[in-house]
């Protein structure tokens, strides 16, 4: 079992900034990895973070506003997105997940598909 636990998600004006957090515990995670899901759309990737390594990747349209980032000494098992320049677009629920599976290229976590558990889910609202 692995337990995630968001926060941070809010209200926020155009062009401001949120930093949401994932909390993870319990089995081998491998990845974890930020969705988000507006009304009527599907759930899309975000970005992803390698649990034991430094990689992480962001989904192209939102490089260079968004960043993903893992914490250190007690934080260590929290995975951060940093959200900049925010856009009423970018209004939805967000989510992460845990991957426990092993892949053979980061790339392959950008489905949902590749991840057995999910957060809560933390909405964030971006207003004009």
């Amino acid at each position: 079992q692995v337990q995630l636990i968001e926060a941070g998600g809010g209200p926020v004006q155009a062009g401001g900034s949120l930093r949401l957090s994932c909390a993870a515990s319990g089995r081998t995670i491998y990845v974890v990895g930020w969705f988000r899901q507006a009304p009527g759309k599907d759930r899309e990737f975000v970005g992803l973070r390698d649990w034991d390594g430094d990689d992480s990747r962001i989904k192209d349209s939102l490089q260079g506003r968004f960043t993903i980032s893992r914490g250190r000494g007690n934080a260590k098992n929290t995975v951060y997105l940093q959200m900049n320049s925010l856009k009423p677009e970018d209004t939805a629920v967000y989510y992460c997940a845990a991957s426990t599976s092993s892949y053979r290229y980061l790339y392959d976590y950008e489905g949902k598909e590749k991840y057995d558990y999910w957060g809560q889910g933390t909405q964030v609202t971006v207003s004009s």
